[in-house]
């Protein structure tokens, strides 16, 4: 597999494929409005505005077959809108070094299984400076949150970002090694 890193200034050379990778992975979902295409691209656009953003894709005969991408969560952040757990006082606080938000990470059904997909995460982790990483998973699916879980991704709380998006389990990892 090969991986490709972009910044922010690098999202327009890479935004289509991100585009249609999702919409294939989430085809059986594109009548939800928070699902469809469009509000993705929203939600992209909105990240990497955000300091700190970095995306990484996996190709296989130049194929893109998955991608992982956030950025650094910054003072007065809606990150935690929605969050629903009481949590420790300050363990939301945010100063744009503190916590990377890995706000999508994804794989085609073809490669799941195959480790592409840790391979993409910890390539978009490698080099950050932050002392955590978050991440939400959607609450119906466990697997998932346990495969977090392997990869050292403790539970922190429950989250609803939108009113209409569905309800996650926020999940920390605590970064010894930067």
């Amino acid at each position: 597999m090969k991986l490709e890193r972009r910044d922010a200034g690098g999202l327009p050379e890479i935004r289509r494929q991100l585009l249609d990778v999702y919409a294939e992975i989430y085809a059986d979902r594109a009548g939800e409005e928070f699902h469809s295409v469009a509000r993705f691209d929203e939600r992209l656009g909105w990240n990497a505005e955000v300091p700190g953003f970095t995306a990484v894709v996996g190709y296989l005969d130049e194929v893109p077959i998955g991608y992982a991408y956030g950025c650094t969560l910054q003072a007065g952040t809606r990150w935690w809108n929605g969050l629903r757990t009481t949590v420790p006082e300050g363990a939301t606080v945010e100063d744009g070094r503190r916590t990377f938000a890995l706000s999508e990470l994804m794989v085609l059904s073809e490669v799941r299984g195959t480790g592409a997909a840790k391979i993409i995460h910890d390539e978009l982790l490698r080099g950050r400076q932050e002392e955590r990483v978050t991440l939400l998973v959607e609450r119906e699916h466990p697997k998932v949150c346990s495969l977090y879980t392997t990869w050292g991704y403790g539970w922190f709380g429950e989250v609803q970002p939108f009113p209409d998006s569905p309800l996650y389990d926020a999940l920390i990892l605590l970064r010894a090694e930067r």
